[in-house]
């Protein structure tokens, strides 16, 4: 039975200091390892926090990694230049995303977000630009789905 630890990194800024090194330590892992694997996995989402799990194998003291995804609101916010959204969401917006970029996160999310089809997908993204205040191609994220929705034949 494998142990494992979750941790939220900065990407390919991991360090042996809290919370990895006091939650690798008891298991016998070679810390210093681990944070140099985290760092070469993680180092191409620099500046946004990506979840990762270490398995360790207590019988050996080897681990492995999992390395997840940037939250899909830190992947709109590298897009639009900005280091948080809006706190007044309805009626302040923060910054512009391009469509492509949207497409582009939805799919790099893939299986990770809830629509069963792409453009379900690229609906959910746009929805996390409107929790956040971001407009996509200068335009209201609210309408934009709006006028996807019902391109599509819904009510």
């Amino acid at each position: 039975m494998a142990d494992e630890v979750s941790v939220l990194v900065e990407g390919g800024k991991a360090s042996a200091g809290a919370p990895l090194g006091p939650a690798l330590g008891p298991l016998g892992v070679n810390v210093v390892q681990v944070v140099q694997q985290i760092n070469e996995q993680t180092k191409g989402f620099a500046g946004m926090k990506v979840p990762v799990v270490i398995k360790v194998n207590p019988a050996n003291r080897s681990f492995t990694l999992v390395v997840g995804r940037p939250p899909v609101a830190a992947l709109l916010l590298k897009e639009a230049g900005k280091e948080k959204g809006s706190g007044k969401a309805k009626t302040e917006t923060v910054g512009d995303v391009p469509m492509a970029a949207v497409e582009k996160i939805a799919a790099a999310k893939g299986s990770d977000l809830h629509g069963r089809s792409d453009a379900e997908r690229v609906n959910q993204v746009i929805g996390t630009c409107v929790s956040m205040g971001l407009t996509v191609d200068g335009r209201d994220p609210r309408q934009l789905l709006k006028e996807r929705i019902a391109a599509r034949g819904h009510p």
